[in-house]
């Protein structure tokens, strides 16, 4: 299935591939353009708009792009839930002092985006980094 968003990616748009890639659709191809153009690539694709203006998986209720995939797709992972909660306070700039991890993941994707601007290219990079911090969320769940 075809997926699109907003192009120059940062924590969401790369979190939220991560998330679809690793636990909705492993066949997923993402598509980044600007804004403007997400509607009419969502014609002519059928692609599944996510972190954009209006669409269902986008921010809704104090929920990031990532919570609403979450929540759409009934993932019910402690340790994605516990990712969701770190993801949130990044990508959320009023909220980014609610979690430990979140300037630090901040700082990660603004580097990431410098290194890296192509977005498909980015995200090659930033999977890495996200299955590392999901399988630190693994140990603390487990730690209780």
């Amino acid at each position: 299935m075809k997926w699109v968003t907003r192009s120059h990616v940062h924590v969401d748009r790369v979190a939220c591939p991560w998330l679809i890639k690793r636990f909705v659709d492993n066949e997923a191809e993402f598509l980044f353009v600007p804004a403007g153009s997400i509607p009419s690539i969502i014609e002519e694709t059928g692609a599944i708009p996510f972190d954009a203006p209006g669409v269902e998986l986008g921010h809704h209720e104090n929920r990031c792009a990532f919570e609403s995939i979450i929540l759409k797709y009934q993932l019910k992972d402690p340790a994605l839930l516990r990712l969701a909660k770190i993801v949130h306070a990044a990508d959320v700039t009023a909220d980014i002092d609610t979690d430990p991890i979140a300037r630090g993941l901040e700082a990660i994707a603004v580097g990431f985006g410098v290194r890296f601007p192509d977005d498909e290219e980015n995200l090659d990079y930033q999977f890495d980094v996200y299955d590392a911090l999901y399988a630190w969320c693994r140990l603390q769940v487990a730690k209780g």
